[in-house]
């Protein structure tokens, strides 16, 4: 499990299943859509392992679109975690109306 995280979010990514994915999605939307800071290492896993914590942070867009690569064209190994702040407080509001 590789896990880093950007300006607002944290990127989750079962690396276990990448050797076995054909398309690299994750890596080619990275640098598609994004500044490519995901890339594929040595041994077929995605990677930010070639930047340093202040380049990812620096660099990264926050696009989501690994995760939507992975997930629809990949083997749907990345979570992408956004905390918003007062969610949790707006859905106890909301059971209680």
């Amino acid at each position: 499990m590789m896990e880093f995280s950007e300006k607002s979010c944290t990127i989750k990514i079962d690396t276990d299943k990448c050797p076995s994915c054909e398309t690299k999605a994750c890596a080619e939307a990275c640098k598609k859509f994004a500044r490519g800071i995901l890339e594929i290492d040595a041994e077929g896993r995605a990677s930010v392992g070639q930047r340093s914590q202040e380049e990812i942070l620096r660099l990264g867009t926050e696009c989501l679109a690994c995760e939507f690569a992975c997930h629809f064209k990949g083997k749907d190994a990345i979570r992408i975690e956004i905390p918003i702040n007062g969610f949790d407080e707006y859905l106890q509001k909301r059971q209680q109306a």
